[in-house]
């Protein structure tokens, strides 16, 4: 069972159910099992609750609109303009990743990369993305023809991306691939060693083993953490929430600052 919340502001609906909570009726017929409540964000969040009192503080994916009917997401828009509640929305604004997270994706970039290189995040197989495959791939060739024509050669580029490699060809991914003399790309799996490491660290300590899934998460994190150190630039997919990180994770810094 998915425990999702509907965060509210000052309407008095602490843990009622939501209205877009399904009857299990629909329920097992898409085969879809969540709760849904909404819960007022300051009470839960502001000062005197729990997490006033809490060191670490993670979060869900935050949407502002419903999403695949299972996703947290904020439902503050019509919030007055509470200084308080501004306070809270710009503090989680940018919540980076644990050390070793960032750790880890610095290490590759030293150690395996071992030069100024350019990062690129190709989002092509889910939801509205896999309409949009020309798109994508003309932003990303305008972004690298033109670091060609500066050089130095080869340019290196980290690649973070849903299509596996197997597929790459016929598309600019393989066109890449194939050109030895300009191009040396990168990608990172989930069983490379470096990402079970990580995960080790960050997952071992709660739960012995780490699953599939756990993983999965800790590489594209891992990933993201990459591409904050990408020198050369950055493409990111039109309109891909994992391109809106990596871009604040770029203008904070965060590669340069964590030891």
């Amino acid at each position: 069972m998915v425990w999702t919340i509907v965060w509210t502001y000052q309407r008095n609906e602490e843990d009622v159910l939501d209205s877009f909570q399904l009857d299990k009726q629909l329920q097992k017929k898409k085969n879809i099992f969540y709760i849904r409540k909404r819960r007022d964000v300051y009470k839960t969040l502001g000062p005197g609750s729990e997490a006033d009192r809490a060191i670490i503080l993670a979060f869900g994916s935050l949407f502002t609109a419903q999403y695949k009917g299972s996703q947290l997401y904020i439902d503050i828009a019509e919030a007055p303009k509470d200084q308080r509640i501004q306070s809270l929305i710009k503090r989680i604004e940018f919540l980076p990743f644990v050390p070793q997270i960032v750790n880890a994706g610095k290490k590759f970039a030293i150690e395996t990369i071992k030069a100024p290189f350019f990062c690129a995040q190709l989002r092509l197989l889910d939801g509205q993305f896999k309409n949009h495959w020309r798109n994508t791939f003309v932003g990303f060739k305008e972004k690298v023809e033109s670091l060609r024509t500066k050089g130095p050669l080869p340019i290196h580029i980290f690649v973070m991306t849903d299509l596996s490699n197997g597929n790459w060809s016929g598309t600019y991914l393989g066109d890449l691939e194939r050109d030895l003399n300009s191009f040396k790309l990168y990608v990172l799996r989930a069983e490379d060693e470096l990402v079970k490491e990580t995960a080790e660290k960050l997952v071992g300590q709660m739960k012995k083993g780490c699953n599939n899934q756990g993983s999965l998460d800790i590489l594209l994190y891992i990933e993201e953490s990459v591409c904050s150190c990408a020198s050369l630039g950055f493409f990111g997919t039109a309109g891909s929430t994992i391109a809106e990180s990596i871009e604040q994770m770029r203008k904070s810094g965060i590669c340069l600052r964590q030891g």
